[in-house]
């Protein structure tokens, strides 16, 4: 790996670490919330925020630089590759399957012989021991006339 990547990634590592800890350290909005109600000014509820503070912009701006380094070390990571696959996938090759030659045998197994379908016997909705249904009579149709 190069130097820059090596620089960018420890940055990167730096500024990450700096947006939990200041986004983990800063009171939420709506903490104010219940005093707003009990005491104090009202219009602070839903009105605006005021001026930023330091932990705010301190946040925007390590955030500005995790974004800066990660297009930074995408940058490093793919140049001069262009065109060119860098996956994990780069050397595969895929090749036909291989059947295996006419007339060998796998050990074990039975050559397959085709056979006629076995023809069965008794009809395919019996039931053992329940004997099956007289034949219903052809009932003949008149012709009209």
């Amino acid at each position: 790996m190069s130097l820059v990547f090596n620089l960018l990634l420890g940055v990167q590592i730096l500024s990450s670490l700096a947006i939990i800890s200041l986004v983990l350290l800063q009171q939420g909005k709506g903490a104010d919330m219940g005093s707003a109600f009990g005491s104090g000014s009202a219009g602070s509820l839903f009105g605006a925020t005021g001026a930023a503070n330091f932990m705010s912009r301190a946040t925007k701006w390590a955030a500005v630089v995790f974004f800066i380094t990660t297009m930074g070390l995408a940058y490093v990571a793919n140049r001069g590759n262009t065109g060119q696959d860098t996956g994990i996938m780069q050397n595969f090759t895929q090749t036909a399957p291989v059947a295996p030659p006419a007339g060998s045998a796998v050990p074990g197994v039975a050559p397959a012989t085709p056979t006629a379908p076995a023809v069965p016997s008794a009809p395919l909705n019996a039931v053992p021991g329940i004997p099956a249904a007289p034949a219903v009579p052809a009932v003949p149709v008149k012709p009209a006339n």
